[in-house]
Parts: structure tokens; C-alpha cells; sequence
């Protein structure tokens, strides 16, 4: 195991991205902050707080769950659970700022972007990533990078954030051996207390 980050890298990074995204949108107009789950959205949160801090007001934040927006839902877990994704504002002609832990292949953030546009028409959507490892497969950069990192395809890069996993911690550790697995079919299963996506839409009349 090799550690990358710590606590107070992550603390750090944090403060450095939030006065990024304040000046690079000279201020916190039309501003929103959506995390993609389950650790962008705790990022996310820590960056709200930050610009509250910063600015003296709070933008709206939101969470995506894209369990449903994945090009690959049938080589996941044989039941992927849905947490259900939270965007209590109109996503229409706001600035949003997309949060994640780790930017790898890209298609996670592909499956986000659309999912945010099945609930508007942003006026325009940035990425800030805690890491970037490389190995891009689509056309997707981040316009704020806490840390650019070399990595082996045969590597893993786990994020612990002290919300979640009791301490705050990025470290890179390589996949265990290869085991056969069966293929099984995929079912959906819905995370207890959460309403499927589908209920949270609302269509207007023009789109």
C-alpha cells in the first residue's frame, strides 16, 4: 500500500479548490455543487461549507446516485443498490459544479453529466476531482484537480473519507489475483428509505 494523501493534504486540497471555483466564477452567482455518490457528495458537502465560509452564504447542493446512467450495469454487482439521487433545485441555468473523489476512465462522469441534464439545462457544468489517475477511454477533463497521480492499470486507488470510513485517506494498492467468476444476471435493488429515480423527475411542458 503507498499513501498518497493524508488529513491535512485533503484539508489542503479542499480550501485550494473551493478558492478556485469562487474565483474562476468570480463569485457564487448561479453557483450550485452537485457530488456524485459515495464520496463525491461528501467532498461536495466540505466544499459548500468552505464557500459558506468564504463567500457568507451557502449555494444549493445536490447528489447523484448514476447507478442507472452506467454503460456497464450489467458487469457490476450482481444486485447494485440504488441510493437515489437528491437535487432539491432547478439545475436550469446554474453553474454547476460536479464533484467526485477519483477521475479515471471517464464514463463515470459521462453517466453524471447525463443524468444532470434529464433534470435541466445547466448553464454550464465543471468537473473538480480530489484525484486524477489517468487512463482516460472518453474525452473528459476536470477544471480542478487536487492531484495528478501516475497509476498502473493493474492498481486501485481507494479514497477514505472520515465521514464514511472514519478517517481521511488516499492510498493506491494493487488488484488481487484473478479469481473465475459466473456471470449473473443484474438486478436492481432499491437502498432502504430511498424512492426509485423515476419519482424524483419532474417534466415540465418545454425542455
Amino acid at each position: 500500500m503507498k499513501i498518497i494523501l493524508e488529513e491535512a493534504d485533503i484539508k489542503r486540497i479542499l480550501a485550494r479548490i473551493t478558492h478556485e471555483i469562487v474565483e474562476r466564477n468570480k463569485g457564487i452567482k448561479d453557483l450550485a455543487i452537485i457530488g456524485i455518490k459515495r464520496r463525491g457528495d461528501l467532498l461536495a458537502k466540505r466544499i459548500v461549507q468552505r464557500i459558506k465560509e468564504l463567500e457568507g452564504k451557502e449555494v444549493p447542493i445536490g447528489a447523484l446516485d448514476i447507478t442507472l446512467y452506467r454503460d456497464d450495469l450489467q458487469l457490476v454487482a450482481e444486485a447494485p443498490i440504488i441510493e437515489g439521487t437528491e437535487i432539491p433545485f432547478d439545475v436550469t441555468n446554474k453553474i454547476i459544479i460536479l464533484v467526485d473523489d477519483v477521475l479515471y476512465t471517464g464514463r463515470t462522469i459521462r453517466a453524471a453529466i447525463e443524468e444532470i441534464l434529464d433534470f435541466g439545462r445547466p448553464k454550464m457544468i465543471q468537473l473538480a476531482v480530489l484525484i486524477d489517475r489517468g487512463h482516460r477511454e472518453l474525452p473528459i477533463q476536470a477544471d480542478y484537480v487536487g492531484k495528478k497521480i501516475t497509476t498502473a492499470p493493474n492498481e486501485i486507488v481507494d479514497v477514505h473519507i472520515k465521514e464514511l470510513d472514519d478517517k481521511d485517506l488516499v492510498f493506491i494498492h494493487k488488484f488481487p489475483k484473478k479469481r473465475k467468476v459466473k456471470v449473473k444476471k443484474t438486478r436492481i435493488k432499491i437502498a432502504r428509505g430511498t424512492k426509485p429515480k423515476i419519482e424524483q423527475l419532474t417534466i415540465g411542458d418545454e425542455r
